[in-house]
């Protein structure tokens, strides 16, 4: 039960990522001016921005259900499959570069975390 937490920890983590990315693509505005009082408030008032905080606030409550049931140290590493993943979907939704350094860091990552889910920590 306690890596269905985690997975879930993970893939809210991503949605909001993805929906912050996709909304604050939308508003050119905000690569113009930068991030305004008006922007920020338009921002925090957009329902898709909302549904971000939403699934961060929920990532926050699975993160608590899983480290009740497994170490700190154990669970952690888990999290930074959201980096991969979020490089992935931000590669097919948003037309983003992959070149081989991130590659690379990417199997790194995943790299590290097989290695430390199998420690004995």
């Amino acid at each position: 039960m306690s890596y269905l937490f985690i997975a879930c920890t993970v893939l809210l983590t991503v949605y909001g990522q993805l929906m912050i990315k996709w909304q604050v693509g939308l508003r050119p505005e905000i690569a113009a001016e930068g991030l305004t009082a008006r922007n920020i408030v338009a921002l925090l008032t957009n329902p898709w921005v909302i549904s971000a905080f939403a699934a961060a606030f929920g990532a926050s409550l699975f993160w608590m259900a899983a480290l009740s049931r497994m170490p700190l140290s154990k669970a952690y590493p888990f999290t930074a499959l959201s980096f991969p993943l979020i490089a992935i979907f931000a590669v097919w939704i948003f037309h983003e570069s992959f070149d081989l350094n991130k590659l690379a860091g990417t199997a790194l990552i995943i790299a590290g975390v097989l290695v430390l889910s199998r420690s004995g920590i």
